[in-house]
């Protein structure tokens, strides 16, 4: 069994991270800025604290694998807050690197990043092609790839970026799109939708997401990039259809403008992680809906998954 530390804990894929961890037996420290809730996080070591200016030390003592969630997240909001993505993104980043340094016992730091770094590049997206951020927000993430890069460079610190694509599930927070719709569907509301919904994405259910972390942060592979993605990517009004036919509901559609930053398509190329890491995403969209769907209605609450 090793000991981890998982930060943004309280957060979606945070939270299932330490669940698996501690279910695994491991020893997860978890910490994050808003205060944790739930059985998984009660079952860690959690400390609710800024990681920009707490003592790093009594964190990073003994652990082995680091999993970096915390950051601030969203394509839209980082062109008016940038100052949060900054240092959300990149300062906490840099802290925790420069913390790590002279610590041997260090085996791997996995960096939570995103598909947002590809941006404009051609898809489906390869690890080692183009990174082409169309969002400050995808920027801040390569910029703390880069970081990763620096610090395993000059300090030998061994790392992975994890670029997520489009990850959902229970648990999801209530501002990213299949929980909006879900809960439309349960409460009879219009949702809202940018452009015409022919936005491409490669969705990836939380769990396989999981299982691809821990297990990334446990292979022998380093200093590289890889895509998480789920294997299928398919429009957004296929999606809302494929609501519509769980839920047993018709959506009404409120068309809002293209948003500035939002990629038309997203799609990963899995083949690194396969041969890196071993692993093959397994769930279907329908199928991760409509776990989704059961989730909110039984609430809908966090740490309820």
């Amino acid at each position: 069994m090793a000991r981890f530390l998982v930060t943004g804990a309280a957060g979606f894929i945070g939270h299932h991270t330490v669940r698996q961890l501690t279910a695994a037996g491991h020893s997860v420290v978890a910490v994050d800025r808003r205060p944790g809730a739930g059985p998984a996080l009660q079952q860690a070591d959690f400390h609710q604290l800024d990681l920009l200016t707490c003592d790093l030390a009594p964190l990073l003592d003994g652990t082995e694998y680091i999993i970096h969630y915390a950051g601030q997240p969203g394509v839209r909001e980082s062109w008016t807050q940038f100052d949060a993505y900054s240092r959300g993104n990149i300062e906490v980043t840099q802290r925790l690197l420069e913390g790590l340094r002279g610590r041997p016992a260090v085996r791997k730091f996995v960096l939570a990043s995103t598909s947002s770094v590809y941006g404009s590049a051609p898809m489906p997206a390869r690890e080692d092609g183009p990174t082409l951020p169309v969002s400050p927000y995808g920027a801040t993430k390569l910029a703390a790839e880069q970081l990763c890069n620096l610090y395993g460079r000059t300090a030998g610190i061994p790392w992975l970026a994890l670029r997520y694509f489009t990850v959902y599930g229970p648990g999801q927070r209530p501002d990213m799109a299949f929980t909006r719709w879900l809960t439309a569907a349960r409460d009879g509301t219009p949702i809202q939708i940018y452009g015409a919904g022919d936005q491409v994405r490669d969705f990836t259910f939380v769990a396989d997401a999981v299982a691809a972390t821990i297990k990334a942060a446990m292979v022998p592979a380093r200093s590289l990039a890889i895509n998480v993605g789920g294997g299928s990517a398919v429009p957004i009004r296929e999606a809302i259809r494929t609501i519509e036919t769980i839920t047993g509901k018709s959506l009404n559609l409120d068309h809002l403008p293209p948003a500035a930053g939002d990629m038309p398509v997203t799609r990963a190329s899995t083949f690194r992680l396969e041969r890196e890491v071993g692993f093959v995403p397994r769930t279907p969209l329908a199928e991760g809906l409509r776990r989704q769907w059961d989730w909110i209605l039984r609430g809908g609450e966090p740490h309820d998954t």
